[in-house]
């Protein structure tokens, strides 16, 4: 390693293991159960809707830096990286219930990891038709080439991060399945996007650690 790499200040922080499993004992503590009553279950479940969004709020953190040049590509897709290795290793089992849910979370969080690498690379096309997009992805589901439908919600996530929305219609019409729980992932990256600007906001110091 290079000496100068080893003097550099520890970077700025986006995501830790640490807090990954501070929210896992959380939903541990939670006692989650998919049999309580809806009201019930989704005070409950706020814990994983929550889980998701600390991670995208994460991510946009990586986005909005890299579009301010305070990241390099390679250094963004390397933090994105990380996240991903942290969020989405196995977990050790908890009760069937919260385990499903936490299935759940990650498969969300896949799709929006892809929409984040996605755009940081460029890898989609900005005049792209996002609905067209959303029903590849599905149509790919259908004749299972996952591979395929991953590639389309990524590109659809990043025209998500360009400023686009998600077609309410098709949306509404999601059949079950992995795709829509990749595109529930990219639907909390809108919904992350709308509800807060504070991802855009950098703390003092950051501004030293353009990499």
């Amino acid at each position: 390693m290079p000496e100068q790499e080893m003097n550099q200040v520890p970077p700025y922080e986006f995501y830790t293991q640490k807090r990954w499993e501070n929210w896992l004992e959380r939903a541990k503590e939670s006692g989650f159960q998919l049999k309580e009553s809806e009201e019930e279950a989704g005070k409950e479940s706020a814990i994983f809707v929550n889980m998701v969004d600390d991670v995208i709020l994460a991510c946009l953190k990586v986005t909005a830096r890299f579009d301010k040049g305070m990241l390099s590509r390679e250094k963004a897709l390397e933090i994105l990286a990380e996240v991903r290795d942290i969020v989405l290793a196995e977990v050790e089992p908890i009760s069937e219930d919260i385990d499903l849910m936490i299935e759940s979370v990650q498969t969300s969080l896949m799709g929006a990891l892809v929409a984040f690498e996605s755009y940081v690379m460029g890898d989609y096309d900005e005049g792209a038709n996002i609905e067209e997009l959303t029903k590849s992805a599905i149509e790919a589901e259908a004749s299972d080439n996952l591979e395929l439908a991953l590639d389309y919600t990524a590109q659809c996530g990043a025209l998500v991060l360009k400023g686009k929305s998600l077609p309410e219609e098709v949306m509404a019409d999601l059949p079950y399945g992995i795709v829509a729980e990749w595109l529930d992932g990219i639907d909390s990256i809108s919904a992350a996007m709308v509800g807060s600007d504070s991802y855009k906001e950098f703390e003092e110091g950051d501004e030293e650690d353009i990499i």
